[in-house]
């Protein structure tokens, strides 16, 4: 699109990738309150079909990019997504309004101070326009609630949108907005961005700062190593755009690592492992061939591109559930989150259906054997590094499988077995906590496809450098059109 976006009509401006809307209002050849406006116009003409967004704050975002304007005419410093309207997932708290989390009980639970994402996005001049919806506790790869709705996928609405970021990446996908925040603990973004045909960083774990502060407890030591906040946008500019933005520091989070941006292996030629299969996994045709394709294109942009599984891959994936769920077994019953106990009490019939069947697929673990997993961890860390010491990247699948067909996982033990066994892609670099980036490939048989970009410890940058390869060869349906 580019620099040609600047002949559109501003009742186009929803079209626009989110660095195009932030040069122009800078300049003043656009204002806040044209590209707030459009926004709001596409969500009400396609959220009656998709259901992405639940928490709509047209009053709110106007009157922020009002004073965005005037920042603008005033000739005051301004940040890097100045008057960029944007959506926000509802697990996050945003001061005065409700943290659902998609529960019924959580609907009046208002939040008296911004989360350190909402923070970090409103520091770089974002305006947040609406929230987007997510499963029950944000826990289940289908975006469907008993207090907000189902979130259907814009290119199928017989398939999931992804979850739990599957509002984020329906609202991206469909033009509401050019980019939307998620967060990613078990693929969250990858998983959504996959599903519905975008793309989702998620950072390396201390990249993005993160707190929420109505939380109630802290987290388990698993889950604060594996939830990462991230970026879902149409395009590779806009991730970066989004993440840069996340990536500044908060007192609040003790994580948060103050790495330089732009690190990475620096080999030249820069090398990637292709990871399209694995023996005894099954791997859907279509999964498999567009992880060869990618690194076809890799290899055609100068990319010394070699066949290689990562190590100790399966355990890695199978580790993840296992010690997230021995975790939420020692969860006190007074705790009211995303816990096994919080589930029980509050969850819909479906977060707890498909809860019990995580519980079975991951097994029982007593604290001894927890902490073994959890040392084990870094030994297999240690291997990956070594191994993303000779490789810039690993080109692999999001998932072994295309989208799942909505609500595949009430389907009982077997059909949640299946699912997540072919979630390891994603599971194994959430356990790991590094940076993985989720690139469409185009659709096939009705389904979007995708691969996955994995680096090194804070690499985000080398997995953008792969990606922007990649999406040079995209011929981008996007933004869709739900109703057609």
């Amino acid at each position: 699109m580019g620099d040609a976006q600047s002949d559109a009509q501003s009742d186009e401006l929803w079209r626009w990738r989110a660095v195009d809307l932030a040069k122009a209002i800078r300049a003043g050849a656009v204002s806040s309150r044209e590209a707030v406006e459009s926004c709001l116009a596409r969500l009400d003409a396609v959220n009656p079909t998709v259901n992405a967004v639940v928490d709509v704050m047209a009053e709110e975002a106007l009157a922020t990019a009002d004073d965005a304007d005037k920042a603008v005419r005033d000739g005051q410093a301004v940040g890097p997504l100045h008057g960029v309207p944007i959506t926000v997932k509802i697990n996050v708290d945003v001061a005065g309004r409700a943290t659902t989390n998609g529960v019924v009980a959580f609907k009046d639970t208002i939040a008296d101070q911004d989360s350190v994402p909402v923070a970090n996005l409103r520091k770089a001049g974002a305006i947040i326009f609406g929230r987007t919806n997510v499963p029950a506790f944000s826990t289940r790869y289908f975006t469907d609630n008993a207090l907000h709705g189902r979130t259907l996928n814009p290119w199928n609405p017989g398939l999931t949108p992804g979850g739990s970021s599957g509002g984020a990446a329906a609202a991206v996908a469909t033009g509401m907005g050019p980019l939307g925040h998620g967060n990613d603990r078990a693929g969250s973004v990858r998983f959504p961005a996959y599903a519905s045909g975008v793309f989702g960083l998620r950072s390396s774990t201390g990249r993005i700062a993160d707190y929420n502060p109505s939380t109630t407890e802290e987290r388990g030591l698993a889950s604060q190593l594996t939830n990462i906040q991230g970026p879902l946008a149409r395009c590779i500019a806009d991730i970066r755009l989004g993440y840069e933005a996340l990536a500044q520091g908060d007192t609040r989070d003790p994580l948060w690592v103050p790495a330089p941006l732009d690190i990475g292996n620096t080999s030249s030629p820069p090398t990637a492992a292709i990871f399209a299969s694995a023996s005894g996994t099954d791997v859907h045709p279509h999964v498999e061939d567009a992880v060869r394709q990618a690194g076809h294109w890799l290899q055609d942009a100068g990319y010394r591109v070699e066949e290689a599984e990562p190590p100790h891959f399966d355990e890695a994936g199978s580790l993840f559930w296992s010690v997230l769920m021995a975790e939420e077994r020692a969860a006190t019953d007074k705790e009211t989150n995303a816990s096994n106990s919080g589930i029980e009490r509050f969850g819909d019939d479906a977060v707890k259906r498909t809860r019990a069947s995580t519980r079975v697929y991951a097994g029982g673990m007593s604290y001894e054997e927890y902490i073994r997993a959890l040392a084990r961890r870094s030994t297999i860390l240690r291997d990956w590094q070594a191994f993303l010491a000779r490789y810039s990247v690993i080109i692999m699948p999001v998932s072994w499988q295309p989208p799942w067909p909505i609500d595949f996982d009430q389907g009982g033990d077997d059909a949640v077995r299946r699912m997540l066994d072919a979630h390891h892609p994603m599971l194994a670099v959430s356990l790991l906590g590094l940076p993985g980036l989720a690139v469409p490939m185009g659709v096939r048989d009705g389904a979007p496809t995708g691969v996955q970009i994995v680096g090194p410890r804070f690499g985000e940058e080398l997995c953008l450098r792969a990606g922007e390869v990649i999406e040079a060869h995209l011929d981008s349906d996007l933004p869709i059109d739900p109703r057609a």
